[in-house]
């Protein structure tokens, strides 16, 4: 068995872009606040949301590579969009940066669309899960 499985019930189509589910064997569980689009010095260089997608995504990763994992050993994202029209038209940029970023690693995902966030001008937030082998 590898670290993580993933999981798809008999007969149901493969998901675009994500995983119904995940199994993970044994490791370190790391939980990740919501990670905005802005730098490591809680600077935003953009009020658009694929720019912020890509700078939120990379703290993801950062975070996960600072506990000694990598990216495949994230399991789980939920994210909180605050404009979803533009969340639509961003789509195809969006998947180029995913891909980019996560190659072909797809967690299980949540897409939540919000009023607000906390922190100003961001237009998205993840949050994730890890499970990093022993």
């Amino acid at each position: 068995m590898s670290t993580h499985d993933i999981i798809l019930p008999d007969g149901w189509p493969k998901p675009k872009g994500y995983s119904n589910g995940i199994l993970a064997a044994n490791g370190r569980t790391l939980f990740m606040a919501g990670q905005v689009g802005w730098t490591a010095e809680e600077k935003f260089h953009s009020e658009k949301l694929t720019p912020q997608f890509e700078q939120a995504l990379e703290n993801i990763v950062a975070i996960v590579e600072q506990a000694g994992g990598k990216k495949e050993d994230i399991c789980k994202m939920t994210c909180f969009c605050k404009d979803r029209d533009q969340y639509l038209a961003s789509r195809k940029e969006l998947g180029a940066i995913w891909k980019e970023i996560m190659g072909k690693h797809y967690p299980c995902m949540s897409m939540i669309f919000v009023v607000d966030l906390l922190d100003h001008p961001a237009l998205i937030e993840i949050e994730a899960m890890a499970v990093i082998p022993d």
